[in-house]
C-alpha cells in the first residue's frame, strides 16, 4: 500500500520541525504531490503536518 501526499498550504509562519516534516515528506510548494509508502515513521510525520497536507491510499507499485 502506497499513499499519494499533496501539500495543501504554504511553509510560510511554519514552525522549524513542521518545515523539516514537510522536507522529509519531499514535499517543496503547495499542490506538490509525492508517493510514498505507508509505513509508522511517513504516517508519524503526516500526522505532524496534518493540517498542510491531504492524503490518499493508492495501489501499490
Amino acid at each position: 500500500m502506497a499513499l499519494k501526499i499533496t501539500q495543501t498550504r504554504g511553509r510560510v509562519g511554519l514552525r522549524p520541525n513542521q518545515r523539516a516534516n514537510l522536507e522529509a515528506l519531499g514535499l517543496k510548494r503547495p499542490h506538490q504531490s509525492v508517493i510514498r509508502e505507508d509505513s509508522k515513521s511517513v504516517r508519524g510525520m503526516i500526522n505532524k503536518v496534518r493540517h498542510l497536507v491531504a492524503v490518499e491510499e493508492v495501489a501499490g507499485e
